[in-house]
């Protein structure tokens, strides 16, 4: 088999919150401001970081995620997607070891051994001098396997603080200190309650990645970070020459294919680039239409709508009547679509806020809350119990769900479920994935490399329409 020898380390932490977001920006910042072209990609399922991660790269950041996905297709992602990089750079999550359980099964750490990578652990030293040694040593001596090639200090007091760590972990724990990053007098990065604030949101971003890039060139060794990441050997498997397609999504696609639209704007922004990329590969062009920039659903065979924030916009989604009416005349007329989490809540009947109800598209009679805290927060596993335009009755999911968002009212409107949930909350009642004609619409989030039928399911159901529209001339399918 192909193998591919590639720089790569793992950001990781001793917990959420530590810096390993700013570590791995200010990394991937200067670097690319040193001219190195970089591969970003994130552990875990998260879309903020990840977009944060793409911009500071100048390129896609591709998720790895060990629950959603096999190793082997984890580790194919990478190597494909790592391609022509000068470095790797994959920002793990929480806690080195954190998993979901005591083993720390699907952790960071797991990522690490996979990619044979060397980790970089960066230690918020927060009133702390030599028990930061301990901790780092403590990291050291949990697996053997962990190369812990370097430490970065965070939250560095005073010069005689950073001075005594760095003895500390010199003496006992026998790695370098790749760079202390003193207490910051402001964040760059402002906080929601999913994490950062999206950067399809941030008001300053180029100045936010500019501060990331002075952070970089001047509390971090790059060159001993580099020469870190360059101690990775080789890694082995069926390497795919697909390049990345998902910057123009109307480039060098086939006419023939089915057109499916992506509603993607600063509403609706989370989307695994493996997924549209899987899309692509299977000859569907794809398209950007957005709520909040046009008056009506252009010409499709397929529309698929990702998660977001449609709470923060749903003033302007509400107030799009005319985007809504022709959505929802599409689904009546059998357009296939697929939504995830905020493309649920943009289905359905209202939105309230605030004491405040806002319609939606009506497509579901469901009406959603938001809640303060997370109605809902980790992986998923559903069953296809029932049928539904994409998936095949029988087969298991694997996904994750995070909303805010609660059904406050649900109506049996000639709709019905499709997946039971074994592990999760899903929409209502242990079930999720609601069904309308050829809607399915669900709270679990799923990933192309691990799941390749949805993508199989949405392309089989916009070519089935595309026929139908053209055989009956706009009369649609069911």
């Amino acid at each position: 088999m192909p193998s591919l020898s590639i720089p790569r380390i793992v950001v990781s932490g001793l917990r959420g919150g530590s810096g390993k977001t700013v570590l791995s920006l200010s990394i991937l910042a200067s670097l690319r401001k040193r001219g190195l072209a970089a591969a970003p990609f994130k552990k875990g399922p998260d879309y903020i970081d990840a977009g944060w991660l793409a911009k500071a790269a100048g390129t896609a950041c591709y998720n790895l995620d060990l629950f959603m996905m096999t190793p082997g297709q984890a580790l194919q992602s990478f190597l494909s997607h790592a391609q022509g990089s000068r470095i790797a750079v994959i920002e793990g999550n929480r806690g080195l070891y954190d998993g979901m359980d005591e083993k720390g099964t699907y952790s960071s750490a797991e990522i690490a051994k996979m990619l044979q990578a060397p980790v970089l652990l960066i230690v918020d030293c927060t009133k702390t001098t030599s028990t930061t040694a301990a901790m780092v040593l403590g990291c050291q001596r949990m697996d053997p396997d962990i190369m812990i090639r370097g430490v970065v200090l965070n939250r560095v007091a005073t010069g005689r603080q950073e001075a005594v760590i760095r003895r500390a972990i010199g003496d006992r724990c026998g790695v370098p200190v790749l760079g202390a990053i003193p207490r910051m007098k402001k964040d760059p990065f402002p906080e929601r309650h999913m994490g950062l604030t999206p950067f399809q949101e941030h008001g300053g971003i180029e100045e936010s990645l500019a501060a990331m890039a002075d952070i970089g060139m001047q509390y971090l060794d790059l060159d001993g970070i580099v020469q870190a990441a360059e101690g990775a050997g080789e890694l082995t498997a069926a390497v795919s020459s697909q390049q990345s397609a998902i910057g123009d999504l109307a480039s060098g696609i086939s006419e023939k294919g089915p057109r499916i639209g992506i509603i993607r704007d600063s509403a609706f922004q989370f989307y695994y680039p493996d997924n549209l990329e899987e899309l692509l590969k299977r000859g569907a062009a794809l398209a950007e239409v957005s709520p909040l920039r046009e008056d009506a659903l252009p010409a499709l065979d397929a529309l698929y709508i990702g998660g977001g924030f449609p709470e923060t916009h749903a003033i302007a989604l509400a107030e799009n009547r005319g985007f809504r009416e022709s959505l929802r005349a599409a689904i009546d007329g059998g357009l296939p679509v697929y939504a995830e989490c905020g493309g649920l809540m943009y289905l359905g009947k209202d939105l309230v806020l605030e004491g405040r109800t806002l319609p939606m598209t009506g497509a579901l009679n469901i009406t959603f809350g938001m809640e303060r805290k997370p109605c809902a927060h980790g992986y998923t596993v559903v069953e296809v119990a029932g049928e539904n335009p994409y998936f095949q009755r029988g087969l298991t999911l694997k996904g994750h769900e995070f909303h805010y968002s609660r059904v406050l009212e649900i109506e049996n409107n000639g709709t019905y479920m499709a997946f039971g949930v074994r592990r999760g909350k899903g929409i209502v009642d242990n079930k999720d994935g609601i069904c309308y004609k050829n809607v399915l619409a669900s709270y679990t989030h799923l990933h192309a490399a691990g799941t390749p039928e949805w993508a199989a399911g949405l392309v089989r159901c916009a070519n089935k329409y595309k026929k139908g529209v053209k055989d009956s001339r706009g009369q649609g399918v069911e």
